[in-house]
């Protein structure tokens, strides 16, 4: 229901006049999708708050920027992350602003997170087309509504009673089966809006966004400290309760070879980064700021990966 906040401007994070991060490149390169687009080819790099550059503490550092100065320069990368999307807003995202972008030579769509997350919502706030984050608040006023009608109109008809608005962790989707074939029928499905909208000539790849419990991964201290502190602060409780169902190498694996079949049928590259970036990294090195996000050195090692694992230039 949201994006972010327009022409917002700070040391960390700045967008430009449609809420896009402004991605950075050599020297004093800047561009961004809803603002200035360079001329000739451009490649994005799309998904959710891992691909905005949450964790990232400037511009510079986020994916597209590092793609695009350091890994993969041969054509400027645009920042086409977004915040608490899922699948089908992510393709939205797109259908609403393709016109601004031109040609389009390469499409990097790192995501996944936000798919299994929101595909744990009980069936009533599935709808046709997925859940969404925040999606209470939507359901809440939808209802303070269909309760004036009834009081003031028969235009709407009459119900017995309220429905539900909000869902608690109790009403939590666990199967972990149907969990999957949802957030990957979801997700499929979009990529053929994102294929098609691109055009013939554009390269797709959908990556499986490296997260800590999808890897075999030993935690840094500094990042043993920062989880622990996440779960203190978090209103929900410990992360690793909440989301235990999902948070498990094999849940990743299983999650990845679902994904991969259905991306091959489409013939969209599919690459899953968990095992690749956990081959490169040790217990010593700090990369995660909580178990989905980056810090600047994490961000490196990922866009390096990515650059090498999908033979970017």
């Amino acid at each position: 229901m949201y994006f972010h906040r327009t022409d917002f401007s700070s040391p960390s994070v700045n967008t430009d006049q449609s809420g896009f991060r402004i991605s950075a490149g050599s020297e004093e390169a800047r561009a961004s999708a809803g603002g200035r687009v360079p001329p000739g080819p451009v490649r994005l790099i799309a998904g959710g708050s891992t691909a905005l550059g949450v964790g990232a503490s400037s511009d510079s550092t986020t994916l597209a920027s590092l793609l695009w100065s350091k890994y993969a320069p041969s054509a400027p990368w645009l920042n086409f992350g977004s915040y608490c999307f899922n699948p089908t807003q992510e393709a939205l995202l797109f259908t609403l602003y393709r016109h601004r972008l031109g040609d389009i030579d390469e499409i990097v769509i790192l995501s996944g997170i936000n798919a299994v997350m929101v595909a744990r919502f009980p069936q009533w706030q599935q709808g046709d087309h997925g859940a969404f984050f925040f999606c209470g608040e939507y359901f809440e006023k939808m209802e303070e509504l269909r309760e004036q009608n009834r009081k003031g109109s028969r235009l709407f008809g009459r119900r017995s009673g309220p429905a539900a608005t909000f869902a608690t962790l109790d009403d939590m989707r666990r199967d972990t089966s149907t969990v999957i074939e949802s957030a990957a029928e979801l997700t499929l499905r979009q990529l053929d809006i994102w294929r098609r909208m691109a055009g013939p000539d554009t390269r797709i790849s959908y990556v499986l966004q490296p997260m800590t419990r999808w890897m075999r991964y030993t935690d840094a201290p500094q990042e043993r400290l920062l989880f622990e502190e996440n779960d203190r602060m978090s209103e929900l409780g410990p992360w690793e309760e909440v989301y235990a169902d999902l948070a498990t190498v094999e849940f990743g694996e299983a999650y990845a070879a679902s994904l991969r079949a259905g991306c091959e049928q489409q013939g969209i590259r599919f690459f899953d980064l968990n095992p690749v970036v956990a081959d490169v990294v040790t217990g010593e090195d700090w990369m995660f700021v909580d178990r989905v996000h980056y810090n600047d050195a994490g961000h490196d090692v990922v866009a390096r990966v990515l650059a090498e694992t999908l033979g970017l230039s």
